[in-house]
């Protein structure tokens, strides 16, 4: 016997993908450029890896589920640095984990009842992880729709206060996958508000938070809202932050937790008998790539100039804007986004992913319908050449 709710997974968007693809061909003339999924494609930093080459040794050490304290000190570091918190305890408010996926998953089965009425609060269009991590833990997604009419964040006003009193998590994903929508100090404190109010967790994805447009603007987050308002406390608030995008390390699997030590506190216990201890060599490299920011600005930089050119690419051709973070554009397409996106493959060999597949039905609507989301990822003459190849099939 299987556990029933895995019936209620949708396959994964790149599962979606491939059948639709599966009956087409490739022009074999030209190379294969993917702008589907976002994977980093950057080179990861030598001093982070020459870091987990020299620590191997550490591997016939049993890693505990807390991690080190080197480890959790950096980190608390570099928070207090990057966000401009008065303080945070290593000790109590930090907890390491194997990257913020596994984590943002193993959130839900910690915190959520499973009662009849239990929801789970996500963005639509939303990280898929969110939705598998509720019906898993046996709550009910409640979609709220991101749009152009709401600035692309999520539509908190049409849920409902009996919504609110049944809610018992909030993904919020700033800045945003796939829109780069950004939350601001005050929205991020209306909804902590939100939460002291109704008795829930916000579990606050900020993977995408060190790629962004602007050097002199870094966006907010939500232990930064917290200690904006004199609260070092961060009550019901959990951030999630990961070195994949920041420093180019997916494979390291390396990311942490932050915020509510109560919740923490029993967070640690379910990933004790869980069995999710970070090894202690990536721990290691972990602590390089925290302590180093000249590596994330020329990361930065590297991104700025992939949206500059093939947003001049695109220029009339294609109703896209330039997002204020992440690595994604979110651009309109006329006709049905899945139509183009056989065609891209078929005729171009560039792979781009359906908007539709990232989002769900909500209020009459599909947010993701006639939009595509394009990683820039690949290197800045690959994508120039793949955003050429898009406009010569619009």
């Amino acid at each position: 016997m299987m556990n029933p709710k895995l019936s209620l997974l949708e396959p994964y968007p790149f599962a979606k993908l491939k059948a639709l693809l599966a009956d087409l061909e490739p022009a074999p003339e030209k190379s294969a450029i993917a702008l589907s999924i976002g994977e980093p494609k950057h080179a990861s930093p030598d001093f982070v890896l020459s870091t987990v080459e020299h620590s191997l040794s550490r591997l016939a050490n049993y890693p505990t589920t807390l991690g080190i304290s080197e480890l959790r000190s950096t980190i608390a570091n570099w928070l207090t640095t990057r966000f401009r918190l008065d303080a945070i305890d290593f000790e109590r408010q930090i907890l390491p984990v194997n990257g913020t996926r596994e984590a943002l998953f193993a959130i839900a089965q910690a915190v959520v009842t499973g009662g009849s009425n239990a929801l789970v609060m996500t963005p639509n269009p939303f990280y898929q992880i969110y939705e598998g991590a509720a019906l898993l833990a046996g709550a009910k997604p409640r979609f709220m729709n991101c749009t152009a009419e709401t600035g692309w964040l999520p539509d908190i006003d049409s849920v409902s206060a009996e919504e609110w009193q049944q809610c018992e998590l909030l993904y919020i994903c700033t800045p945003g996958n796939p829109t780069g929508s950004i939350m601001s100090i005050e929205q991020l404190q209306a909804l902590i508000e939100k939460a002291r109010e109704f008795d829930f967790v916000i579990a606050s994805d900020e993977c995408y938070s060190e790629i962004y447009a602007d050097e002199n603007r870094p966006p907010p987050g939500l232990l930064q809202a917290c200690a904006a308002s004199g609260d070092s406390s961060y009550r019901n608030c959990l951030a999630f932050h990961s070195l994949s995008k920041r420093s180019n390390l997916p494979g390291l699997r390396s990311g942490f937790v932050a915020g509510d030590a109560d919740v923490l506190s029993d967070f640690l216990q379910y990933r004790t008998y869980h069995g999710c201890a970070m090894p202690i060599h990536h721990q290691l490299a972990s602590i390089a790539a925290w302590s180093n920011e000249a590596h994330v600005r020329v990361n930065r930089q590297r991104y700025r100039e992939k949206f500059d050119a093939v947003m001049e690419v695109f220029k009339g051709h294609l109703e896209v804007e330039r997002p204020a973070a992440g690595f994604y554009l979110w651009p309109r397409t006329e006709e049905p986004e899945t139509e183009l996106t056989r065609r891209l493959y078929h005729k171009e060999h560039v792979t781009v992913l359906p908007g539709r597949y990232l989002a769900r039905n909500c209020s009459g609507l599909n947010p993701g319908e006639h939009r595509l989301r394009l990683a820039l990822v690949a290197e800045l003459d690959e994508c120039v050449t793949a955003a050429k190849r898009i406009v010569s099939q619009l």
